[in-house]
């Protein structure tokens, strides 16, 4: 059987949520999508996240919904990490973190796809090692879940690739996060593992990372923190769709998708609950 799954690059904010809102579910009807998996530690107000925007995510189509080095940002998102079963901090931080170490989401077609996000240790905070942990969980998730999807979420992409080749034959997939820079090396390795390197941002891409250009080179070129607010323009979901056989658990089919905007954002007023910009110089 084929299963389809839209792994969504970094959400950044209110724009990022507001074109999930405008644009998921008519796309994964278009592309009769089973799974959508969607990291979403930037989407309250470029860091973290609360449990009102999680509860609208799920409403606007989000399956499975993974967190990055900001997962803790918001402590108001620790209930949901312990008592919610469809997201996820990074498996390899301590663990007496609150939070599960995967999330299992049941398609309509009843294939299982489970989600790990694994945290980097190059140019990152301290972090347990990601090998040895995603070794310690693949037998339990083969034997619970059809397909295993691997996010890395990383700044180096050498420590990505690795993680990849490394998971190569043992998973379906394994995609980059963190950078928000969508690359260009999309591909299956030989072992039937899809693997890009990042799937980029959903958000402002008039920006420095989804924020404010401005604000970003004020603080690059005074070294004093200043509010990295949101930006607003160009406003695109970047992400992959992967097409995985469910009796081989091989990838047969991994692309890149860019979405943009088409309703004007004044026009949208649903969605106004928003952190505070982050007042310090990083992302």
């Amino acid at each position: 059987m084929k299963v389809k799954v839209f792994c969504i690059g970094d959400i950044v904010g209110r724009p990022g949520r507001r074109i999930l809102a405008e644009q998921l579910h008519a796309f994964i009807r278009e592309q009769t999508i089973d799974c959508v998996i969607a990291n979403a530690e930037n989407s309250a107000g470029g860091s973290g996240m609360t449990q009102q925007i999680y509860e609208k995510l799920c409403r606007y189509g989000v399956n499975l919904v993974t967190l990055g080095d900001h997962c803790f940002r918001k402590k108001e998102i620790i209930p949901v990490l312990e008592n919610q079963s469809n997201i996820v901090r990074p498996a390899n931080l301590s663990p007496y973190a609150a939070g599960k170490d995967y999330a299992i989401f049941t398609t309509s077609k009843g294939v299982t796809v489970a989600v790990v996000t694994l945290i980097g240790r190059i140019f990152m905070k301290p972090a347990d090692c990601p090998y040895a942990r995603i070794d310690s969980l693949l037998s339990k998730l083969r034997s619970e879940a059809d397909l295993v999807f691997v996010e890395v979420h990383a700044e180096a992409t050498s420590e990505k690739m690795a993680l990849g080749r490394y998971l190569d034959g043992r998973v379906s997939c394994v995609f980059g996060s963190h950078t928000h820079v969508m690359t260009a090396d999309e591909q299956i390795f030989a072992g039937g593992t899809a693997y890009i390197t990042d799937i980029g941002m959903t958000g402002p891409m008039d920006s420095v990372l989804g924020r404010s250009s401005e604000s970003v080179i004020r603080a690059f070129r005074t070294q004093m923190p200043y509010p990295f607010e949101i930006a607003s323009g160009d406003v695109k979901i970047h992400g992959i769709l992967v097409t995985v056989d469910s009796h081989t658990k091989k990838a047969e089919f991994i692309e890149r998708i860019v979405l943009s905007e088409t309703t004007p954002p004044d026009a949208l007023t649903y969605d106004s609950d928003d952190g505070k910009p982050d007042y310090t110089n990083g992302f």
